[in-house]
């Protein structure tokens, strides 16, 4: 008998049009000593696709596939916990560190976030669940640590293309994960849960549960706790050119015109670069640079997606574009019954690092009057007043927390 192909496999992604960058890590060395003509490749290669493109694939990278099954667990098990636990671990004011209930993000301005997330900005075990849950912080920080590092090798080939001390990245993230509040680096364990109905309002409903890693109806019915919604302090913003993600604003529905719901409105990151690791497809969408198009990413077992964020892009006067990004739920019935879990890595420069266009020197091909003309206002802007990653990273804090804010 033919096996039929299921709506998953005849889906038409950037990975199955072979327009997706695959960098290999392969033989890298280690991060104390890391092989120089390796750098020297992935730095090329990184250059090649996030100016292109604005992300990669990375294969070879050294981070476990057990890991991050296994930190998945973790997260099942933390959103299992009694709602009074949980309390405990709560994301609260300018701290990003802590636990995020369904509905208090919003990153498109609109469309709040149905999702479980636990951010980790710090690894000392009495800020993470270590008691509920015996084994989460020992695991997580070893997890952590492998980000990490693969963050540092990524910012060292970033250097290199650049022309530019190989240290310079690194030195300005030299206090990732510290948990000495000199750095806004994030380790964000998230978990989607699917939609089972609509109900006579046309209100979605969820379940929680523990989702088995390709896609599998959740094992339990009971229902999710619905978000909460609570009233938001005023915070004073800094002045800035918001055009460009305004620009992703558009959509007031979670439901699209063609039938697709999203579980993840459209942002760009940040920072400097995300690192995200998927268990399934899960309906990741991009537009890639250059382009106005919603494109289905597509799922490659064991590879991490690196994609610029908002901070590179001003590093790199706009030469790397952070990268729109959205996460949908197919109408298909059996889609829509699919939870999903990921694991980002949110690489964020130190505190007081300012951020300014001119920091890095500009390629000779366009050091001429004519581009010279041609750079964004936002450049502009800054060159009379900059920021530190610190002060950009809360103004955009602000904006996804500013309807739902817990004190």
């Amino acid at each position: 008998m033919l096996k039929t192909k299921t709506n998953d496999e005849k889906a038409d992604t950037l990975l199955t049009k072979s327009l997706v960058p695959i960098i290999d890590l392969a033989h890298c060395g280690t991060e104390e000593c890391p092989v120089r003509s390796v750098v020297n490749r992935v730095g090329q290669q990184l250059h090649k696709a996030l100016s292109e493109k604005g992300l990669a694939l990375l294969v070879n990278h050294g981070i476990a596939d057990e890991k991050l099954k296994t930190a998945w667990d973790h997260l099942d098990d933390f959103v299992d916990l009694p709602t009074d636990v949980k309390e405990h671990y709560i994301r609260t004011g300018e701290d990003n560190h802590g636990y995020v209930s369904p509905g208090l993000e919003c990153f498109d301005g609109k469309i709040p976030e149905l999702r479980h997330a636990f951010n980790i900005c710090t690894l000392n075990a009495k800020d993470l669940p270590e008691e509920p849950l015996p084994g989460f912080a020992d695991h997580i920080s070893t997890l952590a640590e492998d980000f990490k590092s693969l963050a540092r090798f990524l910012l060292q080939a970033l250097a290199i293309t650049f022309d530019i001390p190989q240290t310079f990245f690194l030195e300005r993230h030299s206090h990732m994960l510290s948990g000495d509040h000199d750095n806004e680096t994030t380790l964000r364990l998230l978990y989607y849960p699917p939609v089972i109905e609509e109900d006579e309002n046309g209100k979605n409903e969820f379940i929680k549960g523990h989702c088995k890693y390709s896609y599998q109806r959740c094992v339990t019915n009971l229902p999710d706790f619905r978000p909460e919604y609570n009233p938001r302090d005023d915070f004073n913003e800094i002045d800035g050119d918001n055009n460009r993600i305004d620009e992703l604003n558009q959509t007031t529905e979670r439901r699209l015109p063609n039938g697709e719901m999203i579980r993840c409105g459209a942002h760009t990151d940040y920072g400097t670069f995300t690192l995200l690791a998927q268990d399934s497809e899960g309906g990741l969408e991009v537009k890639l640079t250059g382009t106005e198009k919603w494109q289905r990413l597509g799922h490659l077992p064991g590879a991490i997606l690196v994609n610029c964020g908002e901070i590179l892009t001003i590093w790199t006067q706009a030469r790397y574009l952070a990268l729109p990004h959205r996460v949908v739920i197919p109408e298909q019935e059996h889609l829509r019954t699919r939870g999903r879990h990921s694991i980002a890595f949110f690489c964020h420069p130190d505190n007081l690092t300012l951020i300014s266009p001119y920091d890095l020197p500009l390629p000779a091909d366009v050091q001429d009057t004519t581009c010279k003309k041609t750079r964004k206002k936002s450049f502009k802007a800054a060159k009379e007043k900059v920021y530190n990653a610190y002060q950009l990273i809360q103004k955009r804090f602000r904006e996804t927390y500013q309807n739902h804010y817990t004190s």
